[in-house]
C-alpha cells in the first residue's frame, strides 16, 4: 500500500500504515493509539503524538486533499491514493485531542475462494450470492461497522457480467471493483467547494445509463432515490446498510426511504422495499470472526419483519 502522501505527517504510526496485516488504525482523543490486526483490536501503548502535533498534521493533510478542517468544519472524511479511508474529528467536537481512524483495505484482492477459506461464508452461500449477481437480483448487504460488508460487496461484484456498465456511488470511496466499465462518483460534503449530497449525486448519476448501480452505503434520504431507481428498471443493484439482522435491514431501508416519500404510510414503503430488494445477506463480527450469518429473500418477511 502507498501512504507516502501522509506518512511525513503521521510518523509515530508509520509502521502501522505500511504493515500488510494491520487493517485499521485508531487514535483516540485521549492520545491512545489502537490497531486492528486479523480481527483483533489492541492498544499500542508505546505510541504517542506530541501535544498539538496530530491536529496540525490533520489540517495540512486536509488542505492537500482540498478539504476544509477547522473549528467551524471539524469533520474530515477522505480517500487516500491507495483507496484506504481516513476519518477525523477535531475539537470542539471531541476533546482534548483529535479522533482519527484509518481503514486500510488489506482484503482488496480477495476472491470468493479466499472468503470461503477464511470462513467468511460457506461454499453454498458463495454460490447463492454469485448466482444472484449473475441473475441480476437486487442485493442488500447488512451488518454492523467493521463486519466485512465492503469486502463481501467487492468480491461478489466481481461476478457482474463484463459487458455491464457499473456505476458506483459512495460518500467516501471504498469499493474497488475490477471490471472494464466502471464509473465511480463521490459525494462532496466537506470540501471548500459546493456541497453535493448523496441523494443529488444519485439523481444525477442515473442519467448516465448504468446497467448496475452499486451504492456504498445507504444511510439517509438517498434511500428514496435508490428505491425509485430499482422500480424503474435498474436491476442487479448492490448496496450496504447498517443493521442488526436481515429483517432489520429491510426495516431500516423502509424508515430511511420514508423521509422522502411524501407522507406515504410506512406499511406501503415497507412493501415497496420487499418488492425492490430480492436478497439480503447479513454479516457479523463475532470475536474477530467476520462471517455471513444469514441470507434471506425479502419475500420471506411478513409485515412484522420476522
Amino acid at each position: 500500500m502507498s501512504f507516502e502522501v501522509i506518512i511525513p505527517f503521521l510518523k509515530p504510526i508509520e509502521h502501522l500504515l505500511v504493515s500488510r496485516t494491520v487493517s485499521e488504525i485508531m487514535v483516540n482523543p485521549d492520545g491512545s493509539v489502537w490497531m486492528e490486526e486479523e480481527g483483533r483490536i489492541e492498544l499500542i501503548s508505546e505510541i504517542r503524538f506530541e501535544e498539538g502535533a496530530l491536529l496540525t498534521s490533520l489540517e495540512v493533510i486536509a488542505n492537500r486533499f482540498g478539504k476544509k478542517l477547522d473549528a467551524d468544519s471539524p469533520i474530515l472524511n477522505l480517500r487516500l491514493p491507495d483507496g484506504s479511508r481516513m476519518a477525523a474529528l477535531i475539537p470542539p467536537v471531541v476533546s482534548p485531542q483529535p479522533l482519527v481512524t484509518i481503514r486500510k483495505f488489506t482484503s482488496r484482492g480477495f476472491t470468493i475462494d479466499d472468503l470461503i477459506e477464511r470462513r467468511m461464508l460457506t461454499a453454498d452461500q458463495g454460490q447463492q450470492l454469485t448466482d444472484a449477481v449473475h441473475r441480476g437480483d437486487n442485493l442488500l448487504i447488512s451488518g454492523g461497522t467493521g463486519t466485512g460488508k465492503t469486502t463481501l460487496t467487492n468480491v461478489i461484484a466481481g461476478f457482474i457480467p463484463d459487458g455491464d456498465r457499473i456505476l458506483i456511488l459512495e460518500d467516501v470511496a471504498e469499493l474497488y471493483i475490477r471490471k472494464q466499465h466502471v464509473i465511480s462518483a463521490e459525494a462532496q460534503l466537506d470540501t471548500h467547494k459546493s456541497q453535493i449530497g448523496f441523494a443529488d449525486l444519485l439523481k444525477a448519476a442515473l442519467r448516465h445509463r448504468p446497467d448496475r448501480i452499486i451504492v456504498g452505503e445507504i444511510r439517509g434520504p438517498e434511500a428514496r432515490v435508490f428505491l425509485d431507481a430499482l422500480n424503474t428498471g435498474h436491476r442487479g443493484s448492490l448496496s450496504t446498510i447498517h443493521a442488526n439482522s436481515a429483517a432489520d435491514a429491510l426495516r431500516r431501508l423502509a424508515h430511511l426511504a420514508m423521509r422522502g416519500s411524501g407522507g406515504v404510510p410506512l406499511h406501503d414503503v415497507t412493501e415497496e422495499c420487499r418488492r425492490s430488494i430480492d436478497l439480503i445477506a447479513h454479516v457479523a463480527n463475532q470475536d474477530g470472526w467476520r462471517h455471513v450469518t444469514e441470507i434471506r429473500a425479502s419475500h420471506e418477511f411478513t409485515d412484522g419483519m420476522r
